[in-house]
């Protein structure tokens, strides 16, 4: 797996944290224990640092990169394609396929936006709401129902984070 010093920033990884070998962490990112960082993953920080929480889970070809900082929260879910620009994502969310999260905007804890959404400059998501669109408006309330889809999706990835480490293996093919 590509892992990258840069300017004498370095990453720092997680005990039983999983990265792709296709992932590329470059420069002052620290990972939590326990997470998941897709194939494809770009996690860039060589101008502001980058912080991914425990259990959090980067899924593929994401990119996250830190003007001045950003945070990825401790069981947080980033879906695939997402982009996250110099924002904070809170603990117990997700952000759904495709979406971006532009700088300075604020995910707080159990909130969640839906795939293919504009989290504009600044803006703030409150926990326990739903925001979709482009740009990212209110859907609703997040449910019992949506809590407990969160949970088993952060307990699906600790599963595939075994398996991963486990019985993953690559095949060279003449």
């Amino acid at each position: 797996m590509p892992i990258y010093e840069i300017d004498g920033k370095r990453p720092v990884i997680g005990a039983g944290t999983w990265i792709a070998p296709s992932a590329e962490i470059v420069g002052d990112v620290r990972i939590g224990r326990g997470c998941y960082i897709g194939f494809g993953a770009v996690i860039r920080a060589d101008f502001g640092p980058i912080e991914i929480g425990d259990r959090a889970v980067v899924e593929e070809c994401v990119v996250i990169h830190a003007g001045q900082k950003a945070r990825v929260g401790a069981r947080a879910i980033v879906g695939h394609l997402a982009m996250i620009h110099d924002a904070m994502v809170g603990p117990d969310t997700l952000v759904g396929m495709t979406s971006m999260i532009c700088e300075g905007a604020v995910l707080e804890p159990w909130s969640i936006v839906a795939e293919k959404s504009l989290v504009r400059r600044g803006q703030v998501i409150p926990s326990g709401k739903i925001y979709a669109g482009s740009p990212a408006r209110v859907a609703g309330p997040l449910t019992d129902r949506h809590r407990t889809r969160l949970v088993e999706g952060q307990q699906a990835y600790a599963r595939l984070i075994t398996l991963y480490r486990t019985r993953f293996r690559r095949l060279d093919f003449p």
